[in-house]
C-alpha cells in the first residue's frame, strides 16, 4: 500500500465546503476513483486543533499514482484551485509505504 499524507489548516468558514470535498466520499475521491489502483481516502480532523486536519490517499502502487496524477492532470489542477479558497496552508507531509 502507497499512502499519502497532507496536512491542512483551514478557514472556519469554509470547514463544511472543505469537508464535503475531501471525506472519503467527496470530490477528490470521485477524481481519483477515474484512475486505476486508487484504495480510499480519508479525513481525520485534529481532536485538539480544530482547523488541522490530514487527509490519506491510499494507493495499491506508487506506479498507479504517477500514471494516475498523469491521467487526471487538468481535472485535478482544476480542483485543487477551486479547494485552495478552503484552507490558510497544506502542505504534503510524504509518501508512505506499508511495511
Amino acid at each position: 500500500m502507497f499512502v499519502i499524507v497532507w496536512e491542512f489548516t483551514v478557514r472556519p468558514e469554509h470547514r463544511a465546503e472543505f469537508d464535503r470535498a475531501y471525506r472519503p466520499d467527496g470530490d477528490w475521491t470521485r477524481l481519483f476513483r477515474r484512475c486505476e489502483g486508487y484504495v480510499a481516502t480519508e479525513l481525520l480532523h485534529d481532536a485538539e486543533q480544530p482547523d488541522r486536519c490530514l487527509t490519506l490517499d491510499h494507493w495499491r502502487l506508487p506506479e498507479h499514482y504517477v500514471a494516475g496524477m498523469a491521467r487526471i492532470a487538468e481535472d485535478y489542477q482544476a480542483l485543487d484551485a477551486r479547494c485552495a479558497a478552503y484552507t490558510v496552508s497544506e502542505r504534503r507531509l510524504g509518501n508512505f509505504v506499508a511495511a
